[in-house]
């Protein structure tokens, strides 16, 4: 079923969620966090989310608009709310490029703005998980549940295929094995004098430029 699978995509995120803090923490303790990893994460959320993920929860609430519109008002804008978790992770992706080009960003700038996105989207999730999934499964029928699941498969712009669902796996996997890596290699950096660990923060690092994916362009 496709709540079924946007649920299992929801741990999915919340996976790479906790990485992001695992990080954010490193930050916070004035040590160099991974970035490699940080970039791989918003390159994720940039794409996957909000290009495949967010889209199918729209048609589904397209749909539970028609059938319940008292439900679909309690749960509120969702298509919004989505441009919003948008909004705010192209915030985060801004931090970590002006952190890695020696701008002057007061560091609890960077974790608010970091923090911000990782609590919003857990609280996008929780909702969705409570209120959002509960009423779609209540309120919708078989038939239109067939209809969005053929709108998703649509071979001239799918948002849901097998080769999509394993590419983005790969990267999911690809993201965790490097922050076990990075996580293994920490104990001698966390050992560091207060005053080495800002020096390495400030040592070069290879900068990625991301750019906005094209369905997020108005």
């Amino acid at each position: 079923m496709i709540i079924d699978s946007l649920r299992q995509e929801h741990r999915n995120i919340e996976k790479l969620l906790l990485v992001l803090e695992r990080e954010l923490s490193v930050f916070d303790r004035e040590e160099r966090p991974d970035y490699q990893v940080i970039h791989a994460i918003i390159a994720y959320f940039l794409v996957y989310p909000h290009c495949y993920h967010h889209p199918q929860e729209d048609m589904i609430f397209e749909k539970l608009r028609e059938r319940d519109p008292a439900a679909a008002e309690t749960i509120g804008d969702l298509p919004a709310e989505h441009w919003s978790c948008a909004k705010r992770l192209w915030r985060v992706a801004q931090a970590v490029e002006s952190v890695l080009s020696d701008l002057e960003v007061p560091r609890h700038a960077v974790h608010d703005i970091v923090r911000d996105f990782i609590e919003h989207e857990r609280r996008h999730i929780a909702m969705e998980e409570r209120d959002f999934f509960p009423a779609a499964v209540e309120a919708l029928e078989r038939q239109e549940w067939a209809e969005i699941a053929s709108r998703l498969t649509n071979r001239k712009n799918p948002l849901f295929s097998e080769t999509v669902e394993e590419r983005f796996d790969a990267v999911r996997r690809h993201i965790l094995e490097m922050e076990e890596e990075a996580e293994a290699e920490r104990p001698a950096i966390s050992g560091a004098t207060l005053a080495a660990a800002r020096a390495f923060c400030r040592s070069a690092s290879p900068i990625v430029r991301l750019e906005v994916p094209s369905c997020l362009k108005p």
